[in-house]
């Protein structure tokens, strides 16, 4: 396997059917597919996936592979979370959500959101002493959940056992899928 080269490993997204900001999820998708990774996108139902640009406008429609009661986590290598304000806001109330952050987080596998991603992660209770970052908006969640935000592009913190890679804004996404490339490529080795 070259340094490019993701194929054997497996990544989960999971989204709302509506308000899931576009290029958090478009583009992670496409340059994980790119470099040979099976992505699955999990949503509430198997209804097209509505995408919002800047919380406000359309964008495209994304099909699921499969929805969030569907999803079987022992299968994947990372769990993505993107963001969107009324994604995030939405995918927390998910008990399935839920349940696919925690099978992650307590067998040790990485999860990397981004942007109002983190807010599904606070609401699962997982990011109790980890340092993170995420939009603005979200560092007092975070502090009052027992995390520690900083402002920086992309955030990899490995504490309590499972890696959480995190990034602010889509204008973080180079940095944020660097980060994810190197842990799927580690998990190869």
């Amino acid at each position: 396997m070259t340094g490019d080269d993701l194929s054997g490993r497996r990544v989960l997204v999971i989204v709302t059917n509506y308000g899931v900001e576009q290029d958090e999820l478009v583009l992670p998708v496409r340059h994980l597919r790119g470099r040979g990774a099976a992505v699955d996108i999990a949503a509430e139902s198997s209804d097209v996936i509505r995408t919002l640009v800047g919380d406000t406008d359309p964008g495209e429609n994304v099909r699921p592979s499969l929805t969030l009661t569907g999803a079987d986590p022992a299968g994947y290598d990372l769990l993505l979370v993107p963001g969107g304000t009324l994604n995030a806001d939405s995918l927390r109330l998910q008990e399935p959500a839920m349940d696919l952050v925690r099978s992650f987080t307590s067998s040790g596998r990485p999860v990397a959101a981004i942007c109002h991603g983190p807010w599904v992660l606070v609401e699962a209770g997982s990011v109790e002493n980890k340092t993170l970052t995420s939009y603005a908006s979200l560092r007092t969640d975070i502090r009052n959940a027992g995390g520690n935000w900083v402002d920086e592009p992309v955030v990899s913190d490995d504490t309590g056992g499972w890696l959480l890679i995190t990034s602010r804004t889509p204008d973080d996404l180079p940095d944020f899928l660097h980060e994810i490339d190197r842990e799927l490529a580690a998990v190869a080795s």
